[in-house]
């Protein structure tokens, strides 16, 4: 018997949760072919079989999280060789549930667009709304389809061999079952008790400082417990140990953009009579800022904290761009910025947000940034100050470039205007310095030819 490990999938995971298991107990497994998908902070990855044999038991199911190292599946070798108490070491892990937990949480379809797979729904057991996996050797038709359908699907009792499914990869989402979720009856109250208060979505009561606000079942208003996933919990643990032990300032520049929106105008004009995809302010701005850290490398660094007694300065300029993926906050990086041209960078900004957003982006494609930038521009935001992604040193905050009254000799003219605020690590980068790399970049933006130079 051979166990299976939550493997470290990313520099930052300290625990994944299981997305989709690809086999079922009695399976066979050949060595290299997919076995799970496993949700780390970052992303949907698969994990390949590195053992040939045959699925014995699935330790950790479908939605529940396990630490690095903790085992996760038994695979039976044929050696006869008896598992290390896979089960009890299973359970012991410090994030893995029991096969016997509630079910995995619900998901909406835009949270996670990974190859999921449905299976025919079996009528439930009268102990429990949900109906039980099938058992080894069942034949079951399989239909990609996003984690809320296949909830639906089993509470409803919905045949999905037949929907036709409109997402990503002909997936079936929610809209997909909309007629036949009309048609179904509704799902069978669970048997046995009430439970004795207010519950969470994952079944359990709500405890905490704010359990006193829950209402009586009957209040639509009452509070619920929303379940936070693997990504949301690892922002909150970074951004917290950010704004905890770095100690920040900030120092914000305002830039005349009359010039870098006209040059971005007449450039894409160029761009689209050509055939080719237009820039944004941001990609311009990234080339911009790569400029500037080559100018300015003691801006460009990493710390490793306060027992480390030395930082790194680095000699690549890798550009992390923050993107409000529908998973959460993710910050692929543009790996050598300074060297690309502004349509290269916007090349790679599009397909980086675009697995940030399916959630297929790789380690490779979210390690190694020595800067960030945050642009909530696009929503309209004025100006903002935004939390350092350790070890990096500094982040550059973009608000929006909006016209405004703006005193151009003896007249009040409208222009274009940008604001930007750095947030920089004053253990390694002081005030002055941090003033003269915003000084360059101000420049940049106010004689923009130089960025595409």
């Amino acid at each position: 018997m051979i166990e299976i490990k939550m493997p470290r999938l990313s520099d930052t995971m300290t625990e994944g949760a299981i997305s989709t298991w690809r086999k079922r107990p009695g399976d066979t497994i050949t060595l290299g072919e997919p076995l799970v998908e496993i949700e780390t902070d970052k992303a949907v990855m698969e994990y390949e079989a590195y053992q040939a044999g045959t699925l014995a038991q699935i330790l950790v199911p479908e939605g529940q999280t396990a630490g690095i190292g903790a085992p996760i599946a038994l695979i039976d070798d044929g050696t006869g060789t008896p598992a290390p108490a896979a089960s009890a070491s299973a359970s012991s892990a410090p994030s893995a549930q029991p096969a016997a937990s509630a079910p995995p949480a619900d998901k909406s379809d835009k949270t996670d667009i990974s190859s999921e797979r449905i299976e025919a729904p079996a009528p439930p057991p009268a102990s429990s709304p949900v109906a039980a996996a099938p058992q080894a050797g069942t034949p079951a038709p399989r239909r990609p389809a996003s984690p809320l359908v296949r909830k639906l699907a089993r509470e409803h009792h919905l045949d999905l061999s037949g929907v036709t499914g409109s997402g990503p990869g002909g997936r079936i989402i929610r809209a997909d079952i909309a007629p036949l979720l009309a048609d179904a009856p509704a799902p069978p109250p669970p048997s046995g008790p009430p439970p004795p208060g207010p519950e969470s979505a994952l079944g359990q009561p709500l405890a905490g400082p704010n359990a006193h606000l829950a209402r009586s079942g009957d209040d639509p208003r009452a509070p619920r417990a929303v379940p936070v996933g693997q990504v949301r919990r690892v922002i909150a643990r970074r951004m917290a140990e950010s704004a905890r032990e770095i100690p920040v300032f900030y120092v914000t520049a305002v830039a005349d953009a009359e010039e870098l929106m006209a040059l971005r105008a007449q450039l894409n004009e160029k761009l689209t009579a050509a055939g080719r995809a237009k820039v944004s302010v941001n990609d311009m701005l990234v080339r911009a800022c790569a400029l500037a850290l080559r100018e300015h490398p003691d801006v460009n660094v990493s710390y490793g904290g306060d027992d480390s007694d030395s930082m790194l300065v680095h000699d690549r300029v890798n550009i992390g761009v923050a993107v409000a993926a529908e998973s959460g906050l993710i910050v692929p990086v543009i790996n050598d910025a300074d060297t690309k041209t502004v349509s290269r960078i916007g090349e790679e900004a599009r397909h980086l947000v675009t697995l940030a957003n399916e959630r297929k982006l790789t380690p490779a494609q979210t390690s190694g940034g020595t800067f960030t930038i945050s642009n909530l521009g696009m929503y309209g935001v004025e100006e903002f100050t935004a939390i350092i992604n350790p070890p990096e040193a500094a982040i550059l905050a973009v608000g929006a470039t909006a016209r405004e009254p703006t005193v151009a000799g003896d007249e009040i003219v409208p222009r274009y205007r940008m604001r930007y605020t750095l947030s920089s690590d004053h253990r390694v980068i002081d005030g002055a310095l941090a003033a003269r790399f915003l000084q360059t970049l101000t420049a940049l933006i106010e004689s923009p030819w130089m960025i595409l130079a």
